[in-house]
């Protein structure tokens, strides 16, 4: 389990599969109170032909290190994982979150992005009055009520409860201080009159169901992109997990031109 220290952070990764495989290496980056292991289906598939990377961001999993404020605070740590591994150029994977730090990577560093996929995420948090009052709301309730609310609500309608337990279990483990100011960080997070800048080739998937981030906040970001491919699964926001193959094929035929 290697481990590389970054402005007093243990950053836990992964680096696997063949350094002449097939194109450049795969950079799995998870979202908000997850860890690396959302991403075992796709890692076991690709592992096999391509350098494949996953690493728990600080604070979550197997990583240490406090809260930071912003989403470019978390590219720069992946930024130096990839200096220290000696990966110039590679295809970021982002889920939610994870997603967000792909395209501040893509925006600040053009040249290092082959290609990109972005899972269940967007580039501005938008909501309504209501919507935001009471979000706003839930961060006065316990703390792990709050996770539980926000984890329960991601996964589309009939997902198994005790798998959705575990989950809310896992993320409850997060520590406090890392849950909160990196949902404030979302919260801020907004690149959506920017991403017309980036010319890169991008896939976008999404679950119908997701209510945390709306397939209508993801078209609308959709609409901005360039070059850009989009998938709709039958699936909540946890699409990592509740449709591993369905998200494992789409991202084979886009990585090989077949979208």
């Amino acid at each position: 389990m290697p481990q590389l220290e970054v402005d007093g952070a243990a950053l836990t990764y992964d680096d696997e599969g063949p350094r002449d495989g097939d194109g450049v290496p795969l950079v799995f980056i998870h979202g908000w109170t997850a860890n690396r292991h959302r991403w075992d289906h796709q890692v076991a598939h690709f592992a096999e032909k391509r350098r494949v990377i996953r690493l728990d961001l600080r604070g979550h999993g197997e990583s240490s290190g406090a809260g930071v404020r912003t989403v470019e605070e978390l590219a720069k740590d992946v930024l130096a994982l990839l200096d220290h591994l000696k990966v110039d150029r590679f295809i970021p994977v982002g889920h939610s979150m994870g997603g967000m730090i792909s395209q501040t990577i893509a925006l600040s560093h053009p040249e290092r992005v082959e290609r990109m996929v972005l899972v269940n995420s967007i580039s501005r948090m938008t909501y309504s009055r209501g919507r935001g009052l009471l979000m706003a709301a839930s961060t006065l309730v316990p703390f792990k009520l709050f996770v539980a609310a926000n984890i329960q609500r991601a996964f589309a309608p009939g997902y198994p409860r005790e798998e959705i337990r575990a989950y809310v279990h896992a993320s409850a483990d997060t520590p406090r201080e890392v849950v909160m100011t990196l949902y404030g960080a979302m919260r801020a997070f907004d690149v959506l009159d920017r991403v017309g800048e980036i010319r890169t080739p991008t896939l976008l998937v999404h679950g119908y169901h997701d209510i945390q981030l709306p397939v209508s906040q993801m078209l609308r970001m959709a609409k901005a992109y360039p070059d850009a491919v989009v998938r709709i699964v039958d699936a909540g926001h946890e699409l990592p997990v509740e449709k591993p193959a369905e998200l494992t094929a789409a991202l084979d035929s886009f990585l090989t031109g077949r979208a």
